[in-house]
């Protein structure tokens, strides 16, 4: 398996049960698990497609689930998908996933929803529909668009 450049450490008070959740849930594929000698999860990788999530529990301090501060996110994960947006969003909603934002036409070509997992957790999951342009959104915005390369 090729190393994606970037991915993302997700933190759960029950990891072991947020690596079935978000199998059945997003259709995440389990990649890699180590549990501990007392059967806890330790470390889990799961993929999509050329990417991965890691899922790890409250290990120090600074590591939370947004179920122990609240129900507040210092982040949001965002995952692209090939196709059919809508049909992500009722597997999802069949899992028991809080949608937070119902799938959307957004002015950027893209449609998206939004959804909460059961510890609080907040995705985003897109499909892109159509292309646009830095212009277009600029228009559609009334926001100054730069684009780096």
């Amino acid at each position: 398996m090729d190393r994606a450049s970037l991915a993302s450490a997700i933190f759960y008070r029950d990891p072991l049960a947020a690596f079935g959740w978000l199998e059945k849930a997003f259709g995440f594929e389990p990649a890699m698990m180590i549990t501990d000698p007392d059967g806890g999860l330790a470390h889990a990788q799961m993929s999509f497609g050329n990417g991965y999530v890691m899922i790890g529990s409250e290990w120090a301090d600074y590591t939370k689930s947004p179920a122990s501060i609240g129900g507040k996110n210092s982040q949001a994960v965002h995952v692209n998908l090939d196709s059919d947006v809508d049909a992500h969003c009722a597997r999802a909603t069949a899992a028991g996933a809080e949608i937070v934002q119902a799938p959307t036409d957004q002015f950027y070509g893209d449609r998206t929803y939004r959804a909460r997992d059961p510890e609080g957790h907040v995705w985003t999951f897109a499909e892109n529909k159509r292309p646009f342009s830095a212009e277009e959104s600029a228009a559609a915005t009334g926001l100054k668009i730069e684009l780096f390369s």
